[in-house]
């Protein structure tokens, strides 16, 4: 997505940030806010007026349980100062350049949201300058001081399309997910945890693609498992000619992590049952205990996903991915609908990867004319539809943006967007901040 804006900013301060907004207040000028640009949906993208970009916060104080931190600070970075005293930050967004403020913005899921939940649940208080040009630092508890009419959230285990608007919500849980539309955050406090005295992580191959939903459902209540993801065959497949070590029948595959009390507790040899109940591949598939390990895997995974972006920058064509979840006994029926269709119109041009312990799985078509990129927006449509009916959102982890606005609709009534527009309405009265985010 491109965009214009008629002048940036990089404040340092927020006295610097608070007369950037005064002015754009004064003079109805539009402020989209920026992170490090690493999102999916266009929220970071300027369509007129000012961009202001917080990339020089960059403040990391790390205290035992919590860290605070300037909202230009990215995600490793928080994570290598955590991980000096012990600690790490509960989820997991994949892009680990992404901005703390973008993942709030968002309300990012990733991996590990699969135990953690999303960002949203780990955010203890905030910094926030309002277009009034007041500043406040808010925290969690603290709750609206207006009155609004409260919008029903989807029975998934996560969700980032719109506005969080339960009875009596809080303002950290408001600003939450709210992609840049509410006040520009420029100071976080989250949480933090200690890290266990020994994580196994692992790929475990399968020799089916069934085996590996079996697997799924038997292994979701495992004690200790922060980390389910799935791969599909295509993708095993699109990795082959990266990953020499994929074994050669493989039809699936899942990543695992589970906190253990020490390397010879007693779930490590429960693996070997469960990978023999499941017909997975004992011998070739990969275990290990180190933090190397751990990046092993994830950058195995992380590279698919980057790689598929490459691959469609290169066409020029638009990426076709859906961010859809659904309540975790619908997750089949969404995987089946998913390939019905792909395998009809796109046969060998899809592939399905991600949070399936949340199910929240990524298809990814990969058009190679204009037309077949038509076919799949319509198709995409079709697919959000569908994830809707069986109770689930249309942005589960990546926000909405600017370009899934129109699914917005698909999920909630018009009663209910008024209800969230009447909130924008009060904090932001003249729509000039993240304009186009989330709402025409």
């Amino acid at each position: 997505m491109r965009g214009h804006a008629e002048k940036a900013f990089a404040p340092s301060n927020v006295e610097e940030l608070r007369e950037i907004v005064a002015t754009a207040a004064a003079e109805k000028i539009p402020l989209t806010v920026m992170g490090a640009a690493t999102g999916l949906t266009g929220a970071a993208v300027a369509q007129s007026g000012w961009a202001v970009s917080l990339s020089r916060f960059r403040k990391v104080e790390v205290k035992q349980g919590l860290a605070r931190c300037g909202v230009g600070v990215s995600l490793r970075d928080l994570e290598d100062e955590a991980a000096k005293s012990g600690q790490f930050f509960g989820p997991n967004p994949t892009e680990y350049l992404a901005s703390i403020g973008g993942i709030i913005s968002t309300n990012a899921g990733g991996a590990r949201s699969f135990r953690f939940r999303s960002v949203r649940h780990h955010v203890l208080g905030l910094e926030v300058t309002f277009m009034s040009g007041e500043t406040r630092w808010l925290k969690r508890e603290e709750l609206v001081n207006f009155d609004y009419t409260p919008v029903m959230q989807p029975a998934t285990t996560k969700n980032s399309a719109g506005y969080f608007l339960p009875p009596n919500v809080d303002w950290v849980n408001l600003l939450s997910g709210s992609e840049g539309t509410l006040g520009v955050i420029t100071e976080a406090e989250v949480g933090l945890f200690p890290i266990a005295p020994a994580i196994l992580s692992g790929v475990v191959f399968f020799r089916s693609d069934e085996d590996a939903l079996n697997a799924v459902d038997e292994w979701r209540p495992v004690p200790g498992l922060r980390l389910l993801e799935y791969l599909d065959y295509a993708s095993l497949e699109f990795m082959r000619p990266l990953q020499a070590n994929i074994p050669a029948g493989a039809r699936a595959a899942l990543l695992v992590e589970q906190d253990l009390r020490s390397e010879g507790d007693e779930e490590v040899d429960f693996w070997v049952d469960r990978l023999a109940t499941h017909h997975a591949f004992a011998e070739e598939s990969w275990f290990g205990f180190s933090a190397q390990d751990r990046e092993t895997f994830r950058a195995f995974r992380h590279t698919l996903a980057a790689t598929v972006v490459e691959r469609v920058r290169h066409t020029g064509l638009p990426k076709i991915g859906t961010d859809f979840a659904v309540p975790l006994e619908r997750s089949r029926d969404l995987l089946a609908d998913y390939r019905r269709h792909c395998d009809a119109i796109f046969p060998r041009k899809y592939l399905i990867f991600g949070h399936i312990g949340d199910a929240n799985v990524h298809l990814n078509i990969l058009p190679s004319t204009p037309q077949e990129a038509k076919q799949g927006e319509e198709m995409l449509l079709h697919f959000a539809q569908y994830a809707v009916s069986l109770g689930g959102t249309v942005a589960a982890e990546h926000g909405i943006g600017k370009n899934k606005r129109d699914l917005l609709r698909l999920m909630y009534s018009a009663d209910e967007i008024g209800a969230m527009k009447q909130v924008k309405s009060k904090l932001d009265p003249d729509w000039l901040l993240g304009r186009g985010n989330i709402f025409d």
